[in-house]
């Protein structure tokens, strides 16, 4: 008997499902998400709000609300992760569902949407079916759990991951099984270790000091850093930080005070603390900003060894916001721009790269490439003359603060006014002073030459002068550059209004415009007005030069000793000349003035393809027309003989006839005129296309960008078997080296990206994101 019950236990053990093994969140799952879920799930605009870059995100769940709505006339509510909520509970109460918990008898809604997607199949690295919408202003489908059946039949081929090669089956099952077990999270946070806890304490106590000038100076660094992610130099961790304002003191655990810009009333006594940023690091949002003993030593030098004193501390409030110049007036004008100077690229990344993941209507202000310099303090009349800088400091009152959109028009006039008000003061100022030279460009460090890049609805800062001359290129002063952070950052709020967006737009326009005056008065002054003319072209860029801009100066002169030939031309290429050692970017790529276009310090294989490249690069659409066919980021990987590779962005840089106005883009669109930069590295977060070839072949691929051909025009009608056989010519190029969504190898070669990173630049790496790759 006793031998009998055995077999059958043993019979129904073997007969039974075997149950899978508990599965950890931290070494099993969040890999995944990381690898194959993060290039969507990461910034503000992911779907439906879900982020997974950590177990809170994926605990807080999804939510219908949008983040990016240009249409709202009334501030949404912030969801900041780790911020505007802590608790499960507590994001329930926001609105937000959970995509984790099984919902009675049906699964939890993550495992639905995966099941969902992997009953999708995509030809290999062919196009996707063109009804498919992967468009990034599409309408986010948000079902929640008990919603999902009928979602599922409408909407079959919206599984999950979206649009691109499905998971591998060990993925897969890996996060069924997780989900089947309740989806436990065992994520344990990011704690500093002890050489960032001691400096930790340094930099809290320096920013927690007592005093009316301490607190002054606390409060301005606070407003600078707050975007930051901060590491330790020398730390070793990787770890990244943030400074936050919280209600407990130094040595107690943060508790946070959420408001909607840093320089909001905090509403109760604060303290300044840095506590560890959790999750996985995505590019977009990562802007950078190194501490250490000597960047310690450095700010105490700049903001307290003068003679200056400060009775009290300024209230919060809108007045307090909306003019920085006169809040922290107290403060020396010399330490607050020369602290932005140390860091300029970090400055220039915040407003230009931002943690803004969907911002068409700020960069539409922007050209798609230019160069940024920066005036030196010594010849900044608002940095050595107290007079003038009192006189002018309530002309920089900014906008962005209204609370509707009529309130938002009615008072755009006056600020206008007021800015040019500030401009004629400015102009007439500095004819009275010696006339601009060499000395008045800022050459202090290696962040003092930038090149900014615009790729439609987002943009990137690059250190050093990169790619060809360009149109136009700014030179800020210290006005400028504060008058631009805060009207970008510190006043600027995802979740605001409409009236909101487009005063801060608008505001921008002016402070793009000032940028450029600055820098002619560095050309002759009979040459100013024809290069203004030509930055703003059309019927409506001189509408706009008559209504909404301040004269040139075309009367005072400039000291430079240019070469001959156009002005600008010849201004741009002796800046180059004049910089070489402190240009960290020599592009023989996109500049190359002999026979040897390549980095000489690349292996000999890539030093041979950016020789090929170099015959792209530089060029207009007008005698390269396959760069109409480009999107804007395409990442070009090249494999070497030695198993190793390279990654270089192939920047289509859009021209426009002017720039002065957010609405009707296209319409200002001169598609001859476009140019094609060729960089190594990644310049973008948001690749639209990738290409992957053997570094013999890159000659080849450059003779098939030659050879496609541009549609004939006749009578003004597009011929349309010409302009067939040109998207043919490109679709052959994408059919042969592309990495389309739907290769079966997608995800190594999207997360090689970031691995890539990894090992150029470990402190600026974070995981791309695929929300706007193109169907090509």
């Amino acid at each position: 008997m006793v031998y009998l019950r055995v077999l059958t236990l043993l019979s129904a053990a073997i007969s039974a499902p075997l149950l899978a093994a508990p599965i950890s969140y931290s070494k099993d799952v969040q890999p995944i998400f990381e690898r194959n879920c993060i290039a969507c799930h990461g910034c503000y605009d992911a779907p439906c709000q879900l982020k997974l870059t950590s177990g809170p995100g994926a605990l807080r769940g999804a939510s219908k609300e949008l983040v990016y709505d240009g249409g709202r006339l009334k501030a949404a509510q912030p969801n900041e992760l780790f911020f505007d909520a802590q608790t499960t509970e507590q994001w329930r109460n926001r609105g937000f569902y959970s995509v984790l918990d099984q919902d009675g008898e049906q699964a939890a809604l993550m495992s639905r949407m995966l099941e969902l997607g992997h009953q999708t199949t995509l030809t290999p690295n062919a196009r996707l079916p063109d009804d498919l919408d992967i468009s990034s202003y599409r309408k986010n489908q948000c079902p929640k759990p008990d919603e999902f059946a009928a979602f599922s039949k409408k909407y079959p081929g919206v599984g999950m991951p979206f649009a691109v090669t499905g998971l591998p089956a060990a993925d897969y099952k890996t996060l069924q099984d997780w989900l089947a077990q309740g989806a436990p999270v065992d994520q344990q946070p990011i704690v500093a270790n002890a050489v960032e806890a001691a400096q930790i304490a340094d930099w809290e106590n320096l920013l927690n000091a007592p005093g009316p000038q301490q607190a002054l100076v606390g409060r301005w660094l606070y407003e600078h850093l707050f975007i930051a992610h901060l590491y330790f130099e020398g730390s070793g961790s990787g770890n990244f930080f943030q400074v936050v304002r919280s209600r407990t003191p130094s040595g107690q655990p943060v508790d946070v005070i959420a408001r909607r810009r840093p320089n909001d009333d905090p509403g109760t006594q604060f303290f300044y603390r840095i506590r560890p940023i959790q999750g996985v690091i995505v590019r977009k949002t990562h802007i950078t900003y190194p501490l250490s003993a000597s960047k310690l030593a450095r700010v105490k030098q700049l903001f307290f060894s003068g003679d200056w004193s400060a009775d009290s501390v300024p209230g919060y409030g809108v007045g307090s916001q909306a003019n920085p110049f006169v809040t922290f007036s107290a403060i020396p004008a010399r330490a607050r721009y020369q602290f932005m100077l140390d860091n300029a690229e970090y400055f220039v990344r915040t407003f230009i790269r931002g943690p803004v993941c969907r911002g068409q209507i700020a960069t539409d202000v922007i050209r798609d490439q230019f160069w940024t310099l920066f005036q030196d303090p010594e010849h900044d009349l608002y940095i050595t003359n107290a007079e003038y800088r009192t006189q002018v400091d309530p002309l920089l009152k900014m906008p962005g603060l209204a609370p509707d959109l009529a309130s938002a028009m009615r008072d755009w006039p006056a600020y206008r006014d007021r800015r040019n008000d500030y401009q004629a003061i400015r102009q007439s100022a500095y004819e009275d002073v010696a006339p601009p030279d060499w000395s008045t460009i800022w050459t202090g460090n290696d962040n003092a030459l930038l090149t900014i890049f615009r790729h439609y609805d987002s943009a990137e800062v690059h250190k050093g002068l990169a790619g060809a001359v360009p149109l136009t290129t700014w030179l800020m002063d210290f006005p400028l550059l504060e008058r631009t952070y805060y009207a970008l950052v510190v006043n600027f709020d995802v979740y605001g209004s409409a009236a909101h967006q487009a005063q801060t737009r608008m505001y921008f326009d002016l402070i793009r415009n000032g940028s450029e005056v600055n820098m002619l008065r560095l050309l002759p002054a009979d040459s100013r007005q024809d290069i203004l003319d030509s930055w703003y072209g059309g019927a409506s860029g001189r509408l706009a030069l008559w209504m909404d801009y301040q004269d040139v100066d075309t009367d005072s002169d400039t000291a430079l000793q240019l070469p001959p030939g156009e002005p600008y031309r010849a201004f741009a290429n002796a800046l180059l000349a004049r910089n070489t050692s402190l240009n960290v970017t020599p592009d023989p790529i996109n500049r190359c003035t002999g026979d040897a276009c390549f980095n000489p310090a690349a292996p000999p294989a890539l030093q041979d393809a950016e020789q090929e490249l170099s015959r792209l690069a530089g060029r207009r659409a007008v005698s390269l027309p396959v760069i109409d066919q480009l999107p804007e980021v395409t990442l070009l990987r090249i494999e070497t003989p030695d198993g190793g590779r390279g990654i270089y962005s192939l920047l289509r840089n859009r021209a426009h006839s002017n720039v002065a106005y957010m609405l009707g883009e296209s319409l200002r669109y001169e598609p001859l005129k476009d140019t094609l930069t060729i960089a190594p590295g990644i310049l973008g977060s948001y690749p639209n296309f990738m290409l992957n070839m053997k570094s013999s072949e890159v000659a080849d691929f450059v003779d098939a960008m030659e050879q496609v051909t541009a549609p004939d025009t006749i009578g003004g009608l597009i011929d349309s078997i010409d302009q067939t056989q040109s998207e043919s010519g490109f679709r052959k190029i994408a059919e042969r080296w592309g990495v389309r969504r739907s290769n079966p190898q997608f995800w190594f070669y999207f997360n090689d990206l970031t691995a890539y990173q990894r090992e150029t630049a470990p402190l600026e790496a974070g995981a791309m994101d695929m929300s706007r790759f193109e169907n090509l």
